[in-house]
C-alpha cells in the first residue's frame, strides 16, 4: 500500500498500469510546477511551499510502484526517471524501487529501471547529493544511510557498475567519510562495506583506491585497533570491512608498494605482538602482501624489521583465543605456512640465510612443527579423499557421468578440507630440505621414516600444486614456476 495515501487519495483505485501512469503524470506536472515557483521566488519559500506538499503527496503514493517492479517500465518511458533523479528529496523511495528482493521479483522491470538511473548518471547525483548533507541533522544523515543503500542494492544486481560509480567521485567521498574524525556510527560501518564491495574482483577501483591515496586512510584507521579491541559488534564489523578492503587492494601489483612506503608490514607486525582481536586479520594481510614474486620487496622488508621473531611463535603455536573474531585454526595455519612458503620463494641472500637459521635454532623445533602439522593436513585430505573416492563410486554406482566440472568441484572441496595448506607445508619442506643446510633434510626425512610416512606421496602432492599454480599469470611465469618446482621435487 503506499505508505501515506490519504484516504482522499485519487489512487484509491485498485493499482494497474493506467493509475501508476496517472500517477506519474500527475508527479511530472507537480514537479514541473514546483521547479518553475522556485526559479520565480527563489528567496520566498512560502509562495512555493504548498507546491512542495503538493509534490511530496505524490511522491508518497509513488512508493506503491515499489512493489510492482513489472512496471517498472513505465517509469523510464514516461520519463520519471530523470525528474526524480532532479529531485533527491526522493531517495527513499528510490530505496524502495531499488531493494534487492524487488529487483529480482521481476527482472525485466529492473533492468529498465537501473539502466535509465545509469543513463542519467545516478551515482554522479547520488554522490553530489551527500557532498551538500550535513550528518548533525538526523534526517539528513539518514538521507546518507539511503544513498548508500541505493548504491549497495544496485551493485548487487550488477556488478559491473562499481568501475563507472567509484569513479563518478563515490571512491573519493568513501574515504573522505572513512577518515572523517566522527564518532563511530552506522554510516561509517556502511561506508567500509560498501568500499569493500568496490574493490571485490576489481583492478580499476583498487588502483584508484591506490592513487588516491586509500592505502594509507585504510592503515591510519586500521591503526586504532592494534592496541584496542573494537568496542562493539558493530565496530568489529568495520575493522574486517577495512582488512578486507586492504587485502583486495593488495592483489594488485602497484599497490604492494605502496603499502610498503605506507609502513603497512610494521603496523601488520605490531598487531601479531599485541595480541588483540585485529591478529587474524594482520596475519590475512601480510598473506595478501607476500605472495607471489610481487610480494619479494615485503618480504625482504619483513625480515629487516625484524618479523620472523613474530612471524614463527604464531607459527609454533596456533592461539586457543580466536573463538572472538571467528576465525578457524585452519585459516590461522594457513596464512602462516603461506607467508613462510612466500619468504622461502622470495628472499636473497643474507635475508634468506635469517629465515633458514631459524628452523635449525633450538634444535629444529621449527622443523619438529612442521612435520606435525604435515601429517594433521595429510589425515584431513586423505578423510575427504575418502568420502569423495564414496561418492564417486556411487555417482558412477547410478551411471552418472563425472566430467570435468564435476572434478573440478572435488578438487575444490578436497583444498578446501586442508589440501591447500598440505601444499604449503610441503612446499616448506622440499625448499628447506634444498636448503644446502644438511641438518635441515636430515631432520625431515627422519620425522617421514619415524612416523611412516613416505616421500613418493609428499612429491605426489607436490606435482599436482605445480600442476594448479599460477592462475592469471602468464605461460612464461607458469612454465618457469613449474619447473623450479620440480627441480625442488626431484631432489627431495
Amino acid at each position: 500500500e503506499p505508505s501515506s495515501a490519504s484516504g482522499k487519495s485519487p489512487f484509491a483505485e485498485p493499482v494497474d498500469e493506467s493509475s501508476v501512469k496517472k500517477m506519474i503524470l500527475t508527479f511530472e506536472k507537480r514537479s514541473y510546477k514546483n521547479q518553475e515557483l522556485r526559479i520565480k521566488f527563489p528567496d520566498n519559500p512560502e509562495k512555493f511551499m504548498e507546491s512542495e506538499l503538493d509534490l511530496n503527496d505524490i511522491i508518497q503514493e509513488m512508493h506503491v510502484i515499489a512493489t510492482m517492479p513489472d512496471l517498472y517500465h513505465l517509469l523510464v518511458e514516461l520519463n520519471a526517471v530523470h525528474s526524480l533523479l532532479g529531485l533527491l528529496t526522493v531517495v527513499d523511495l528510490l530505496q524502495e524501487l531499488t531493494d534487492i528482493d524487488t529487483l529480482h521479483e521481476s527482472e525485466e522491470g529492473a533492468e529498465v529501471l537501473i539502466d535509465a538511473l545509469l543513463e542519467g548518471q545516478v551515482v554522479a547525483l547520488l554522490v553530489q547529493n551527500i557532498e551538500r548533507l550535513d550528518e548533525q541533522v538526523k534526517e539528513e544523515a539518514d538521507g546518507i544511510y539511503n544513498t548508500l543503500a541505493i548504491i549497495e542494492n544496485m551493485a548487487e544486481f550488477r556488478p559491473g557498475l562499481c568501475t563507472e560509480a567509484a569513479q563518478q567521485g563515490l571512491m573519493q567521498w568513501l574515504l573522505k567519510r572513512i577518515k572523517a574524525k566522527m564518532p563511530f556510527d552506522a554510516n561509517k560501518l556502511y561506508c567500509s562495506e560498501i568500499l569493500a564491495i568496490l574493490l571485490q574482483n576489481n583492478d580499476s577501483t583498487r588502483e584508484l583506491l591506490g592513487e588516491m591515496d586509500g592505502i594509507d586512510v585504510l592503515l591510519q584507521q586500521l591503526s586504532v585497533f592494534k592496541r584496542h579491541n573494537p568496542s562493539m559488534a558493530e565496530e568489529q564489523e568495520m575493522m574486517e570491512n577495512l582488512f578486507d578492503a586492504l587485502c583486495s587492494c593488495l592483489m594488485l601489483p602497484s599497490n604492494r608498494d605502496r603499502f610498503l612506503r605506507g609502513e603497512g608490514l610494521q603496523l601488520m607486525n605490531l598487531m601479531l605482538r599485541e595480541k588483540k582481536m585485529s591478529r587474524t586479520s594482520a596475519l590475512k594481510v601480510l598473506d595478501h602482501g607476500m605472495i607471489g614474486p610481487e610480494g619479494a620487496d615485503n618480504c625482504h622488508k619483513f625480515v629487516d624489521i625484524l618479523g620472523l621473531r613474530t612471524i614463527f611463535p604464531v607459527f609454533m603455536r596456533t592461539p586457543k583465543k580466536m573463538k572472538k573474531t571467528g576465525a578457524s585454526e585452519k585459516e590461522h595455519e594457513e596464512h602462516v605456512c603461506s607467508i613462510i612458503a612466500s619468504m622461502l620463494r622470495n628472499l636473497k641472500s643474507q635475508q634468506r640465510s635469517r629465515l633458514l637459521s631459524k628452523f635449525t635454532e633450538n634444535d629444529c623445533e621449527k622443523v619438529d612443527r612442521l612435520m606435525e602439522l604435515y601429517f594433521k593436513y595429510l589425515e584431513a585430505v586423505q578423510q575427504a579423499d575418502k568420502r569423495i573416492e564414496g561418492e564417486k563410486h556411487e555417482m558412477v554406482r547410478r551411471g552418472e557421468i563425472l566430467d570435468d566440472s564435476m572434478e573440478d568441484e572435488f578438487y575444490l572441496r578436497r583444498l578446501d578440507a586442508g589440501l591447500f595448506v598440505l601444499q604449503l607445508i610441503c612446499y616448506i619442506m622440499v625448499e628447506i630440505s634444498n636448503s644446502g643446510i644438511s641438518q635441515l633434510q636430515q631432520r625431515v626425512h627422519q620425522i617421514l621414516n619415524l612416523r611412516g610416512g613416505s616421500v613418493k606421496l609428499v612429491r605426489h602432492i607436490m606435482r599436482e600444486y605445480a600442476e594448479s599454480i599460477g592462475d592469471g599469470k602468464s605461460d612464461e611465469f607458469k612454465e618457469a614456476e613449474r619447473k623450479r618446482i620440480m627441480d625442488l621435487v626431484d631432489s627431495f
